[in-house]
């Protein structure tokens, strides 16, 4: 298994805020009550087959983000291994919630992590 380097939320922000691409990984029930602003949508269970039209170029910046960590390190693991510059939002968006960050849906409007 690749090492990821595990992120707080802080970092995180700051990584996005410089242009890192944020990999929401969640499913889609979790994706729509809300998400960080900015974050774009690939589910675990659709990674493989959606990966490549998702994706940044490798050299782009990743955080990966679930719910609590646990799928975003094993997405972020996959991401490393085929040469992508990664991270693991430790703590995933329970941690950015608690980390004072903003959670949104599609509209725009204020969302909740479920």
């Amino acid at each position: 298994m690749t090492d990821v380097e595990q992120i707080d939320p802080d970092e995180a922000a700051a990584r996005v805020r410089a242009g890192a691409f944020l990999l929401d990984v969640r499913e889609p029930r979790e994706w729509d009550a809300g998400h960080a602003p900015g974050a774009h949508h690939l589910p675990m269970s659709q990674f493989n087959e959606r990966y490549a039209d998702v994706l940044p170029p490798p050299e782009t910046p990743i955080v990966a983000v679930c719910r609590v960590g646990g799928r975003s390190q094993r997405v972020a693991q996959a991401l490393a291994q085929a040469g992508y510059a990664v991270a693991n939002l430790a703590g995933g968006m329970q941690a950015w919630v608690e980390g004072g960050n903003d959670v949104v849906t599609d509209d725009g409007s204020p969302g909740q992590v479920t």
